[in-house]
């Protein structure tokens, strides 16, 4: 995951977050949206879905052409389209839930004082 994202390989990570130990039986047992879920991010044109944590927040990685998404233009942006397609099949399984979009920080740990 790491490596991918250093190198900008999104097409890497789609495999790097797979979690053969935990998901499939997380998935069968306590979030049965979990992989419909996934397939309609990755559907709608996310890099990658994954099950965050223990869950239940199923996550997505989305791009767009390049940069930053919060300075790309609308139409190529997938974020939305991604969040909507994850949510209509949230709600297909009577789970409510909320969207954030945000970004990762190009800023590590620092201490504060």
């Amino acid at each position: 995951l790491i490596h991918a994202l250093c190198m900008g390989n999104l097409d890497n990570l789609k495999v790097s977050v797979q979690d053969k130990m935990h998901q499939p039986q997380r998935g069968k047992a306590l979030y049965p949206y979990l992989f419909p879920m996934i397939e309609a991010a990755e559907d709608a044109g996310a890099c990658c879905g994954y099950l965050s944590g223990a869950g239940p927040t199923v996550m997505a990685l989305t791009s767009g052409a390049s940069g930053d998404i919060f300075t790309q233009r609308e139409k190529e942006r997938t974020d939305k389209a991604v969040a909507k397609a994850m949510m209509s099949t949230a709600k297909k399984f009577g789970i409510q839930g909320r969207i954030v979009v945000t970004q990762a920080s190009r800023e590590g740990a620092r201490v504060l004082k």
